[in-house]
């Protein structure tokens, strides 16, 4: 059985809790859309220069594979999380 996904809660907390069952996005959600945000603003741009091609697999301009950069961005804010476990 795989161990449980850290989320670490909601991202933005409510005092009082909203009539939905819904608790909004998640912080790890978050984290992963700030860090994805990052990566393509960064790496997404096509300069048609090798030289300032990513060294990141998912983001080289001849292989950009969305899944990989999803699960990158992922990777991200689980190490996001766990960095803030620590204190």
């Amino acid at each position: 059985m795989s161990k449980p996904i850290n989320d670490g809660g909601p991202a933005f907390p409510l005092k009082e809790p909203l009539t939905s069952d819904s608790p909004g996005m998640s912080l790890r959600d978050y984290f992963a859309a700030k860090a994805m945000l990052a990566l393509l603003t960064h790496h997404g741009g096509y300069t048609g220069d090798e030289a300032h091609q990513s060294s990141i697999p998912c983001l080289r301009e001849d292989v950009l594979d969305v899944d990989s950069l999803a699960q990158y961005a992922y990777s991200q804010a689980d190490a996001m999380l766990a960095e803030r476990e620590k204190k």
